[in-house]
């Protein structure tokens, strides 16, 4: 085995940049790196998801119909592809160096550029380059987390790691759900979160990346790539992005589903969803503990890919039922919530895990081909999205002003709906015409239970409706009530479709690293513990060798 030597620490300006340990850092210090690390994904992600929680008010504010919508949000997650693929240089530039940068120009975007946006291709702008830091912090961070935290305590930090998107998530809904009716505006929850991520990276400066001693980065990344085309690999990241495909559909678009399909204002959905991330959080923290005390990890995934399933498949029966109670929808999402804590963390700790054994140097790497493989099923199941669910885009796009309509007009309104078509056809065709008023006074009365004279009182105040408004609800309102009536029913086929994604994400877990038995994990683990002492004997022997040479060069 060779002798190590190690590297002292950068100084001076150059520190700004290299910021690397001479030495791996004790459990202390470690630990204050995991924190920090935490914080800054958990800043990044309330940052990215916050959109989510105003996404209406957005949508009406610039004029967007739905279906640009969701491409401003496929076109982020696109450039948050090819970022996470980039950052597997992070092997090679250092991780903290892209975290400390990411969070100050994410926070001056959120504050700033995006709240004050003058269009669509602004705010499409500065969504893309949000995007693009937390496609590079997808695969910096949770490389941050590794450096710092042994196999044997993995689960646990990879849980504390996943509880930055959860985290982040409910910082979103929590705040959005206690603050939008006195603070309707979108743009408030953007300067709020802003501001928040701004303090946070100026703390963020401590960061720091621990390299480990005697290892040539140049070497050991030669073919890291080609290494990474491995089943165990390429193949599990596929899967656990299939399997996540519900949870950023939830992230972006729970607040429209449950507007248009149950009729929720957004600080009532956004209260629903909080059921969702509580109880990811506590979740993750729980199984991340228990998958280290036991060093297994696939016993966990395949339970919390069924518990995942049948939540899934609760959701999926109760969005056609369109007296579904809240608390229906909370326990659905308390089982998906649970699932997802059951399946991430342990996935996490496993990928790592799967990745060091081709090579341990290019961790980034293996993470930079999962952040890409994700990003790419994201965009892909967003574009989907609006062909499965276009009664949405119909909803949000022309259903807001057709209620706005009949809220301001409602007699006015059920008089045109009381009238056959073809009568309202003759009377906008002559409004003279003496047979069709008195057809459709006849209709009216009959109808709606009223005398004659009452029937043409109605119908004479439909004149109050301006021309414009009548043209709208003429060539809208049938397309509105028909997008209503198909909403649920194409809501309930994408989430079947979310359930076959699930099912997909089983069968892979069979092939990652780790074992499925505690007791021969508890072996393995102690011959790698033994392998470790060695290495530190031989270090301690190569550090006195160090010191005596230093001693007698002196002398």
């Amino acid at each position: 085995m060779s002798t190590i030597t190690a590297a002292a620490a950068p100084r001076g300006l150059r520190g700004l940049w290299d910021r690397q340990l001479p030495h791996y850092p004790d459990t202390a210090r470690r630990m204050w790196y995991l924190g920090i690390t935490i914080v800054a994904t958990i800043t990044l992600y309330y940052a990215l998801f916050v959109q989510g929680a105003v996404a209406p008010k957005i949508i009406a504010q610039y004029h967007f119909s739905f279906t640009e919508f969701v491409g401003i949000v496929a076109i982020g997650a696109t450039f948050g592809a090819f970022a996470s693929l980039a950052a597997g240089l992070a092997d090679r530039w250092g991780r903290a160096n892209l975290v400390v940068g990411g969070l100050l120009l994410t926070g001056l975007l959120v504050t700033f550029a995006m709240p004050n946006a003058s269009g669509k291709a602004e705010y499409a702008v500065c969504y893309a380059l949000v995007s693009i830091v937390e496609g590079i912090c997808l695969v910096a961070t949770p490389a941050l987390i590794r450096d710092f935290s042994p196999q044997v305590g993995r689960a646990a930090a990879m849980a504390f790691w996943t509880m930055g998107p959860v985290l982040g998530s409910l910082v979103v809904t929590e705040v959005s759900s206690h603050t939008l009716t006195g603070h309707p505006d979108w743009q408030y929850q953007f300067r709020l979160c802003g501001a928040v991520g701004l303090v946070v990276s100026l703390r963020d400066r401590a960061l720091v990346e621990a390299r480990a001693a005697g290892i040539d980065p140049d070497a050991a990344l030669k073919g890291h790539w080609r290494q990474m085309l491995r089943v165990n690999i390429t193949g599990s990241a596929l899967a656990v992005s299939l399997f996540l495909v519900l949870f950023y559909i939830i992230t972006a678009f729970a607040v429209v589903f449950l507007g248009t399909v149950f009729g929720y204002p957004a600080s009532r959905a956004n209260a629903v969803a909080n059921w969702y991330w509580i109880t990811a959080a506590v979740t993750m923290l729980v199984i991340g503990f228990a998958s280290d005390r036991v060093l297994v990890r696939k016993p966990f995934m395949v339970a919390g890919a069924v518990i995942s399933l049948a939540g899934t498949a609760l959701l999926a029966v109760a969005t056609t039922h369109p007296h579904t109670s809240y608390y229906t929808f909370a326990l659905s999402f308390i089982l998906l919530a649970a699932g997802f804590g059951l399946v991430f963390p342990t996935w996490m700790a496993g990928f790592t895990q799967t990745v060091e054994k081709r090579n341990p140097a290019a961790t980034a790497t293996g993470l930079a081909l999962w952040g890409w493989t994700v990003r790419i099923v994201t965009v892909a199941s967003f574009l989907l999205l609006t062909v499965v669910v276009p009664a949405t885009s119909t909803l949000v796009d022309k259903g807001a002003r057709v209620a706005a309509i009949v809220t301001a007009y409602p007699q006015q309104v059920q008089v045109l709906q009381t009238v056959d078509p073809a009568t309202l056809a003759a009377l906008k065709a002559d409004p003279a015409s003496r047979p069709a008023a008195a057809k459709a006074v006849s209709e009216i009365s009959a109808r709606l239970a009223i005398s004659p004279a009452q029937a043409a009182a109605r119908l004479k105040s439909v004149s109050a409706v301006p021309p414009a408004d009548l043209a709208y609800l003429s060539a809208n309102a049938p397309k509105v009530a028909q997008a209503a009536k198909d909403n649920p029913g194409q809501w309930q086929r994408w989430w079947w479709i979310c359930f076959l994604c699930q099912l997909v994400f089983i069968p892979f877990v069979f092939v990652m690293a780790g074992h499925w038995n505690p007791r021969k994990a508890r072996a393995e683990e102690q011959e790698h513990e033994r392998m470790v002492q060695r290495e530190l004997a031989l270090l301690e022997g190569a550090r006195a060798d160090r010191e005596t040479e230093a001693r007698g060069a002196g002398q």
